[in-house]
């Protein structure tokens, strides 16, 4: 493209590839400009040291597996405080118990996930992976009904209550919608709960009735009144039941079995005693999950 010099040319010099960065003359920059304060962001990383006082929270778990409790320690350190990009993260992880018999993998179990902690990232993925190990001799209820497969299983779902208090992990919150279909499939189990009942106590007094009637027509016809059954005729009955009261579990107590209507099967997904069968098909009344989608 053709451009016309109306001045006196004073010199010139040739453009090379690398001089193509336009060089703004003094007299053309702006009078002031404002310098922009960069925020510097701290994220987790291995090379964060340790301060000298760290916030947490102690946690007991009492398992039936061991004799003595176990206590958990988890301390965070807090990121960026007193910004807009403050965080709170886990550090470190403790275990102290009384009991000294699983002393080397409780140990090596906090060195590593103490070292995931301080790796950074994320994090979350040690809650799938405790809570998916499961104990050969078999598993037991803690309090509140909720099954727990191993002691590891029960520090991983300590260790989400934990990261949930914290802010890195969220509930998945049911809509509304949900929560009243569960509310009218909980309604509907115990109406029919309720009028099987009564009509079995029903059945049961038209049989003790039979019982009398016959009773009355042995004495008529023998002249002696067949005799009542005793305490002895019960004695088994009485032990049977006893020993069916023994290996009841234990965390099935009165306030529990309230929660949830009775016969209600373990729920696959949040592990509670709170899945019920309406119109052919499984929902849990806790977290909501149905095979039926």
């Amino acid at each position: 493209m053709a451009m016309k010099i109306g001045k006196k040319i004073k010199g010139y010099s040739v453009l090379k590839p690398e001089d193509k960065i336009k060089v703004v003359p003094p007299e053309e920059a702006p009078e002031s400009a404002p310098a922009l304060a960069v925020a510097e962001v701290i994220q987790m990383h291995e090379k964060v040291e340790r301060p000298d006082t760290l916030v947490g929270a102690t946690y007991k778990i009492k398992s039936p597996l061991f004799e003595h409790a176990l206590y958990v320690t988890i301390n965070d350190i807090v990121l960026n405080q007193g910004t807009e990009y403050e965080l709170r993260r886990p550090f470190e992880i403790f275990i102290n118990s009384k009991n000294m018999d699983h002393f080397q993998w409780i140990v090596a179990l906090t060195r590593i996930m103490s070292a995931v902690f301080r790796k950074g990232g994320d994090v979350t993925f040690l809650v799938e992976e405790l809570k998916a190990v499961f104990d050969p001799r078999g598993g037991y209820f803690k309090a509140g009904g909720v099954y727990m497969p191993s002691i590891v299983a029960e520090l991983g779902a300590l260790i989400e209550q934990h990261l949930k208090s914290i802010g890195l992990l969220h509930d998945p919150d049911m809509s509304p919608e949900q929560r009243a279909l569960i509310s009218e499939k909980r309604n509907a189990y115990e109406a029919r709960v309720k009028k099987n009942s009564s009509v079995s106590g029903r059945a049961g007094d038209s049989s003790s009735c039979d019982d009398s009637s016959s009773r009355s027509f042995d004495k008529l016809r023998t002249g002696r009144a067949s005799p009542e059954p005793g305490p002895s005729a019960f004695s088994s009955d009485l032990a049977g039941a006893g020993a069916e009261t023994a290996l009841k579990d234990p965390a099935e107590t009165p306030t529990e079995a309230s929660a949830f209507p009775p016969g209600a099967t373990m729920c696959s997904k949040c592990n509670t005693n709170a899945v019920i069968l309406m119109d052919g098909c499984a929902t849990c009344l806790n977290c909501g999950y149905s095979k039926c989608g």
